[in-house]
């Protein structure tokens, strides 16, 4: 940390037991959480397991009834006063997120933010909840629907981003009226303790949010999937791990919202504007150091301005500055642990071997640390190499061209994935064709950054199930009742 005061603050958030019921559970069993970028140990946090998160779940079960007849402005109000708290600790809460998981503290600070609004738009969105009054059907009936919160929910979230994959799932879960039990990711359980923290702080009742960290992932996930008490299942993460959830949580027919793995494509078009398109790219491609879920996976550039664009690429690159989180003006941080690096170089050998060419980085920066990855650019990159089929997770832009419209589509599309997709171009006649037809559930057009509460976040294919963020987050957690009444006269 940089100076006394910050680690004082950031200790001051440091929770490193379950909260369970509104209380903080030590367990005898205990992982550590180390900081990415010095390999130091941060934390000894307790280990939930299967028995754990069954009495989690009875807490969040029993909690329900009064967090459910609560009016929705009292649940409203409850959900602000935990967002002001998000902001007034927000340099304890970045200082916090950056030690365990790496990114700037300036980024994770914008990270914090960004949880933050969705506990704000959720809160607007309680009050917002209507239902309908149907069309008469007889003169002696009347029918209305009403929207209800589904029940206990169960969240399961990733390393990637600490703080907002965890309030985009409560949030809108809280403010349809449901109680929570969430697993955090092992890698980065103190942001969500953290969260639980200024919860308790400003009043959100006991057993509402639960907590159990763990680095029994299956242990806790069976339990969550199969247990009766819990109706609806949220997951973000990889692919794999999303199928075998569903399976599970089919047993029990529980809804379920996944947001799974991407492979976006970034497509430059010849009409595109060049300089726009590189800054957009860069923004898209090293936030997070390129662990994003929603990250360009595959730049596909015209064969026209292949060569300008390249060049302008590199040159913008080359600017770029990598070091620990905690240093002022970095661009990005290190990867999240050895796996990430070696993936990293997997992709990178095999491509080359392949054919592709090294334009520049390709490295680990030892002299930051093992897990610093230089910014990578990869050009001669084909539809057949391992880089553009899984998801690269890392400092790399891989340039594969095409010819014509038709071919940057048909590739972009050709993937079993569709989270998010970006273009550039100038002609509006093609950014409506082309917004038509790419295969994704976000898109973004001379825009590399596309999150935001007010939009509708998820995807389609093997990318997900469900919406988070917008009026569409907050459905996901509610059931739609349809009440008929007879014998009017």
């Amino acid at each position: 940390m940089a100076n006394h005061n910050s680690h004082h603050s950031m200790r001051s958030l440091l929770q490193t037991n379950a909260y369970v019921d509104g209380h903080w559970i030590p367990l005898e069993q205990r992982f550590q959480v180390l900081n990415p970028a010095t390999g130091a140990v941060l934390a000894d946090v307790a280990d939930g397991d299967a028995t754990l998160t069954e009495r989690a779940i009875d807490a969040a079960h029993k909690a329900l009834p009064s967090w459910r007849a609560k009016t929705p402005k009292q649940r409203a109000e409850l959900l602000l006063r935990w967002y002001q708290a998000m902001l007034d600790n927000k340099q304890a809460l970045a200082e916090l997120m950056s030690a365990e998981q790496g990114k700037p503290i300036a980024e994770a600070a914008g990270e914090i933010e960004y949880g933050a609004s969705f506990v704000a738009w959720f809160a607007g969105e309680a009050e917002r909840s209507y239902g309908d009054v149907l069309p008469t059907q007889s003169s002696g009936q009347r029918a209305w629907i009403i929207k209800q919160g589904v029940g206990v929910c169960a969240a399961i979230t990733p390393w990637n981003f600490p703080n907002a994959m965890i309030t985009r799932k409560v949030a809108p879960a809280l403010a349809a009226g449901c109680t929570m039990v969430v697993k955090p990711p092992q890698l980065t359980p103190l942001s969500a303790l953290a969260l639980a923290q200024l919860a308790s702080e400003v009043g959100i009742p006991d057993g509402v949010l639960n907590i159990v960290p763990s680095s029994q992932a299956k242990e806790v996930g069976q339990v969550l999937t199969s247990h009766p008490l819990v109706r609806k299942l949220s997951f973000t993460g990889s692919t794999n791990v999303g199928k075998l959830l569903m399976q599970q949580a089919a047993e029990s027919v529980k809804k379920v919202s996944l947001e799974l793995g991407g492979n976006a494509p970034f497509i430059v078009f010849d009409d595109a504007d060049l300089d726009l398109a590189v800054t957009q790219l860069l923004a898209c491609k090293f936030r997070n150091a390129g662990q994003t879920c929603i990250s360009a996976n595959r730049v596909l550039v015209q064969d026209a301005v292949l060569p300008k664009f390249t060049e302008k690429l590199q040159q913008a690159v080359s600017q770029l500055k990598v070091g620990p989180g905690d240093q002022a003006d970095i661009d990005y941080g290190p990867l999240i642990n050895q796996a990430a690096i070696d993936k990293v170089q997997k992709l990178l050998n095999d491509a080359t071997a392949a054919g592709a060419k090294l334009l520049t980085g390709g490295k680990v920066l030892d002299n930051l640390g093992p897990l610093f990855f230089a910014p990578t650019v990869l050009s001669g990159v084909t539809s057949m190499m391992a880089i553009s089929q899984e998801e690269i997770f890392g400092p790399v832009i891989a340039i594969q061209s095409f010819t014509d419209e038709n071919e940057g589509i048909r590739l972009a599309n050709d993937t079993p994935f569709g989270l998010a997709g970006y273009f550039c171009a100038s002609d509006y006649a093609r950014i409506i064709r082309v917004s038509e037809q790419l295969e994704c559930g976000m898109l973004g057009v001379n825009a590399g950054a596309i999150s935001h509460a007010y939009n509708a976040f998820g995807g389609v294919k093997e990318s997900g199930i469900g919406r988070e963020g917008s009026r569409y987050g907050l459905a996901e957690y509610q059931e739609t009742k349809t009440i008929t009444l007879g014998g009017i006269k």
